[in-house]
């Protein structure tokens, strides 16, 4: 896919505003505030983030951790349920590097203030879709993303060497001579600023907002990942969307995740009719994999014709189902729902990508000077779906790798930081004014559910290349004065990405569904990935 630049703005270094730090944190989620904590404090840290510090999807996570605590679990049982999810794709040593290492993290957590649910005096532990025992830290309830981040925040805020930027977008990756040396970002009021860093971490998120039917915030639109797009490094695997089989369907309404802790304790997945389904489609009932869920969801409204399924509770303990699920309870009783006697309405949505900017075991990009930690990137744990509650703790893994080692870096590179002479021009176009941005997106958004959703095909697959791509055409090739606009042209490129690589796999594997070509083929894919081509500037 051709971009017309290399970045998103105009800029030069000898007008602009500037700052220098030693590692450059982009993202302040679990995964880079995390990052951020295990740099030693005789280095400076920076971690910006677009929105207020408390925005991200970390902090939205209901479910839980994944780690094994209890004695009837073993590590190679956690082991061998994330491979099974993963489709064939996962890389095994770094799914036994982080499934060894989940119970530390999870006691650092303790050790920063972390209040996890307990019972008994223990910690108490569910059990979600794909996973053999109970090995499922959570917190609040249904609010363990609130509860982490909650400590994380406080331990990063009250650390001398780390200052934290929120409401600060991150327009683009600096690169000079093949390196990654910082970023353009933008904050209002001050405008443009050229953050040089010896070592950046990117830990920008997801990209779900692609889609219109999302369990994700609006600040999660692919910013990360079109960035090191642009900066030259490689991304593979983005076909593999992970859509949310349970999101809370209102007509009109906002959509909110209904945890598939939920399906943990017991509730069943019912039709328009009231029957239950998933013992026709899987062994696993409820609790299959999440892709098994999505599709069976997905072919039974077909088969109804009706816009969503049921979650049924009924059954379960009523003081047991408030009690662990506060925050379901009080999003669904503000749509005159009770969840312990009323059927929730229920359908997939886009959820976690899987796939992202490729990164080694230690979690160095292809880019020198560059790391990568959390939902941006694609390190090999996930393969071609993600097990449940295994989002967390990568971030929590990959982000104490990758501060780790890019201390280590910051510290061996010699000398201080000095600004660059870099400059980047991009022609006046006033079309771009012309242009309606809200608009574009809606329609981009819209297109990705309708031809790149549960399940896919190629004539589908080629009229979303071909209309993607017009877009891209006059909208990648302007400046756009803010937020709104860069945000469009991360999404038409990360959109453009997953679409081309969906083409490319012409088989089924994990969230990746092709209705013409259903089933795997491992003589010709077996365990290779979908590397998306990089920009060649001229």
């Amino acid at each position: 896919m051709a971009v017309p630049n290399r970045y998103l703005v105009s800029f030069d270094a000898r007008s602009t505003f500037h700052r220098f730090t030693d590692v450059l944190v982009i993202g302040a989620g679990i995964a880079g505030l995390r990052a951020a904590l295990e740099v030693p404090e005789d280095l400076s840290v920076l971690v910006v983030t677009k929105d207020r510090i408390t925005e991200s999807n970390s902090s939205y996570a209901q479910g839980g951790i994944a780690g094994v605590l209890s004695p009837k679990d073993r590590f190679e049982n956690h082991v061998d349920d994330t491979l099974v999810a993963g489709d064939g794709l996962c890389d095994r040593e770094v799914v036994e590097l982080v499934v060894r290492e989940a119970p530390a993290q999870i006691e650092q957590l303790i050790r920063w203030g972390t209040k996890f649910d307990q019972e008994n005096g223990v910690l108490a532990l569910t059990r979600e879709g794909g996973h053999s025992h109970r090995r499922i830290v959570h917190a609040l309830g249904d609010a363990t993303g609130f509860e982490v981040m909650r400590a994380i925040i406080a331990k990063a805020r009250t650390t001398p060497n780390i200052t934290l930027w929120d409401d600060t977008f991150t327009i683009d990756l600096l690169t000079h001579e093949g390196a990654c040396v910082g970023a353009v970002v933008w904050q209002p009021g001050l405008g443009k600023i050229l953050i040089w860093a010896k070592q950046v971490i990117l830990a920008a998120g997801g990209c779900g907002m692609v889609y219109r039917e999302t369990t994700n915030p609006p600040v999660a639109t692919g910013d990360g990942m079109a960035a090191a797009y642009r900066a030259g490094a490689v991304l593979r695997d983005m076909e593999f969307m992970q859509f949310h089989p349970t999101v809370l369907y209102v007509a009109g309404s906002a959509r909110y995740l209904v945890s598939e802790a939920v399906r943990g304790e017991g509730a069943y997945l019912r039709d328009v009719n009231g029957e239950r389904f998933m013992p026709a489609e899987d062994p696993r009932l409820e609790l299959a994999p999440r892709d098994v869920v999505a599709r069976a969801i997905f072919k039974t409204m077909e088969r109804t014709q009706h816009p969503n399924v049921y979650l049924d509770l009924a059954h379960l303990d009523p003081v047991m189902v408030r009690n662990r699920f506060p925050g379901i309870n009080r999003v669904c009783r503000g749509f005159g729902l009770d969840i312990t006697k009323d059927r929730i309405p229920v359908r997939p949505g886009a959820h976690y990508m899987v796939g992202g900017v490729t990164i080694d075991i230690a979690g160095r990009t292809s880019l020198p000077g560059l790391w990568g930690a959390g939902e941006v990137t694609a390190s090999g744990l996930h393969g071609a779906n993600r097990l449940a509650s295994n989002s967390l703790i990568e971030g929590l893994v990959y982000g104490m790798l990758c501060g780790r080692g890019a201390a280590e870096a910051a510290r061996a590179s010699r000398g201080g930081l000095t600004a660059l002479p870099l400059r980047s021009e991009i022609p006046v176009d006033e079309s771009a004014d012309r242009l309606d941005v809200t608009d574009l997106t809606n329609s981009l958004r819209a297109l990705m559910v309708r031809q790149m959703g549960i399940v896919r095909k190629q004539s589908r697959l080629l009229e979303a290349q071909r209309d993607v791509g017009f877009w891209c055409r006059y909208a990648l090739g302007r400046e756009f004065p803010g937020k709104p606009g860069w945000e469009l042209q991360n999404m038409l490129t990360v959109a453009r990405l997953m679409i081309d690589a969906a083409i490319q796999r012409d088989e089924s594997r994990g969230t990746h569904f092709r209705s013409d070509f259903p089933t795997h083929d491992d003589t010709r894919w077996g365990l290779r990935h979908v590397v998306s081509p990089t920009i060649e500037f001229h």
